[in-house]
């Protein structure tokens, strides 16, 4: 059975929306963790979202010098799936696994809503069963969400097909580079993503009108896991 760890940092608050998806509705055998010591045998990690330590200094920056990332980042080296959302996504960029940084939104504002992604590399552990092009209805809560990158390097991350989604342009919701609201490491196999694939998982949400297609988010992830 595939085996998911979920880290915990203080102040963290998604990651029980992330673990009862694994839980309930993917059926693996999913572990929250909350120090160094308890990160092994694990197929991938998920860093949910939340606000660690307050996201004082700046969104993610302390629980990005944590023991735990230290661990994290041997696995990450090692080539386990690293997968990191809102505030996790901030983490691993402010930890160096990620190129860029992320700022204040565009309109100084919190924003919370439904939004639509394109899947912009479908060939990475996270998005392998989804097709190129692909529009996924997903929700958004974030401060601190736009997405920057100097010039050399997002020429670079272009180029080497590290951005993974975006932001349908009509609607970008925070003022993001690019329109990106997902990119990985050269490697490929850790990635951040702003919006939040556990809010949209529940199949309850298809009665409202709304899509549950990126759970397969997490099905790719397992999808990967038990083909390699």
């Amino acid at each position: 059975m595939v085996k998911i760890g979920v880290t915990v940092f203080p102040g963290s608050n998604c990651d029980r929306d992330v673990y009862n998806t694994f839980k309930t509705k993917l059926h693996c055998n999913v572990n929250y963790i909350e120090e160094r010591n308890k990160i092994k045998n694990f197929d991938a990690i998920i860093i949910p979202g939340g606000f660690t330590y307050g996201d004082r200094l700046r969104a993610g920056a302390i629980a990005a010098h944590s023991p735990m990332m230290d661990k994290i980042k041997e696995m990450a080296d090692n080539g386990i799936p690293i997968l990191g959302i809102c505030n996790g996504f901030q983490i691993l960029v402010e930890s160096g696994l990620l190129p860029g940084a992320l700022m204040p939104n565009k309109t100084l504002k919190f924003v919370c809503r439904w939004i639509d992604v394109i899947i912009t590399n479908n060939k990475t552990p996270f998005t392998n069963l989804y097709k190129i092009h692909q529009k996924v209805q997903i929700p958004i809560a974030h401060g601190e969400g736009q997405y920057v990158i100097d010039k050399q390097t997002y020429t670079e991350a272009k180029n080497n097909n590290q951005i993974i989604m975006k932001y349908d342009e009509r609607e970008n919701p925070n003022g993001s580079m690019d329109n990106i609201a997902a990119i990985c490491n050269l490697r490929g196999n850790v990635m951040g993503m702003m919006p939040h694939p556990e809010r949209a998982s529940d199949s309850d949400l298809a009665l409202n009108g709304f899509s549950t297609n990126a759970i397969f988010v997490f099905k790719s992830l397992i999808n990967y896991i038990n083909r390699n």
